[in-house]
């Protein structure tokens, strides 16, 4: 989302020889301050990443003092002590050269985190190197408490927004949801097809225990013995894609396709981008996302399914239902696969993905998103 916003506010000025005036009024002066280079390293100590702070603060300070910016926009960290100790430095060392300070919160649950899993002293040191705040940009009416932890001036809600990646979605893909969606309420209606229908289930992130991979697969497992018991001739297809990011819940996951049952119901491809990406969500009946990621905001991966018009059941998990239509019906508690294999069926009986679709155009587009993010960062002059 940074990259997306650098290249929609015109990129670095440095680079823009000769230089024009920006469409939407941001001069930005970037220093790529990438600590992680996988989301393993995200939030763990690494002797390296002390001499990158350094060198990135330099970087920042030195922009200061020869452009004479005054704003200093920042990524604060999600709730672990590493990062956290990380934005300490940063304030301290480049807060006191800059007018405004400008947070933009991706993750969200600092605020609680700060209050329930860190000693008096950590949270005495963060309100102290970051208080006050000129401006904080939110994703979510509930990131506001992560700004008003640190007493932020402003608190702005901008949604994030991704380029339409399914323009032709009225021509191509609409029918398709829409006959899909009706052979489905026949099926559940009694009738009997010529074929038994595959429905086509996508779990696209992370794949850990914490955003949803084994739920999921469980949740399908337990659908398919629902949809059988009431002998209705339908069957989900459950794909993975995402890289695991722990060698133990790999092996575990290894383990679960040994069972037939599980291998010829739930399929793994690995990390995708690109086109293959693209194809997945077309393909796909319904989009399965059983969070619990402690830093849950606003995920891209949601938006993308809603831009390509798919059901939908997540978890009702921090942002997560602020992201969907009002009254959304695929929300889910938590992980427990009995209470998702019920929504799964509900979902698919009821919703062909038209209403997440004009939610994407109505909230999630990248021009919307620049627009806001332009107009709050302006407001702090």
């Amino acid at each position: 989302m940074v990259q997306l916003m650098l290249e929609g506010l015109g990129g670095d000025v440095r680079r823009r020889k000769p230089y024009s005036p920006p469409a939407l009024g941001i001069d930005c002066y970037h220093v790529n301050a990438r600590f992680s280079r996988s989301l393993e390293d995200v939030g763990e100590f690494q002797g390296a990443k002390i001499l990158l702070i350094f060198w990135f603060c330099l970087q920042a300070v030195w922009v200061r003092l020869r452009y004479g910016v005054k704003n200093f926009y920042y990524v604060p960290a999600p709730g672990k002590s590493v990062a956290l100790y990380r934005d300490w430095l940063v304030m301290l060392f480049c807060r006191p050269f800059f007018k405004h300070v400008i947070l933009h919160w991706h993750a969200a649950g600092m605020a609680k985190w700060l209050e329930t899993a860190t000693p008096i002293g950590s949270r005495a040191t963060t309100y102290r190197l970051f208080r006050p705040v000129d401006l904080s940009i939110v994703l979510s009416r509930y990131n506001f408490a992560d700004a008003e932890k640190l007493l932020s001036r402003t608190i702005r809600v901008v949604n994030n927004g991704i380029p339409d990646p399914c323009a032709d979605f009225d021509t191509t893909l609409l029918p398709h949801r829409l006959e899909n969606l009706a052979a489905r309420k026949r099926i559940f209606a009694g009738e009997i097809p010529a074929q038994p229908m595959t429905v086509n289930v996508l779990f696209l992130a992370h794949c850990t225990r914490e955003k949803g991979i084994f739920a999921a697969a469980e949740s399908v497992l337990r659908a398919n013995s629902e949809l059988a018991t009431r002998h209705l001739p339908m069957q989900l297809k459950l794909v993975t894609a995402g890289n695991f990011v722990s060698d133990e819940e790999k092996a575990e996951f290894d383990r679960l396709r040994e069972n037939p049952v599980f291998a010829h119901t739930i399929s793994h491809l690995g990390f995708v981008s690109g086109e293959q990406k693209n194809r997945l969500l077309r393909e796909a009946d319904l989009f399965l996302f059983p969070t619990r990621y402690l830093g849950e905001n606003q995920p891209v991966n949601l938006i993308e399914a809603m831009a390509f018009g798919l059901p939908i059941v997540t978890t009702r998990w921090r942002s997560l239902p602020e992201m969907l239509p009002p009254d959304y019906t695929g929300l889910v508690s938590g992980q427990n696969p009995d209470e998702i294999a019920a929504n799964i069926l509900t979902v698919l009986a009821e919703r062909s993905g038209t209403r997440v679709r004009n939610h994407f155009l109505e909230r999630f587009t990248v021009e919307r998103h620049l627009a806001d993010l332009a107009a709050a960062i302006r407001s702090v002059e």
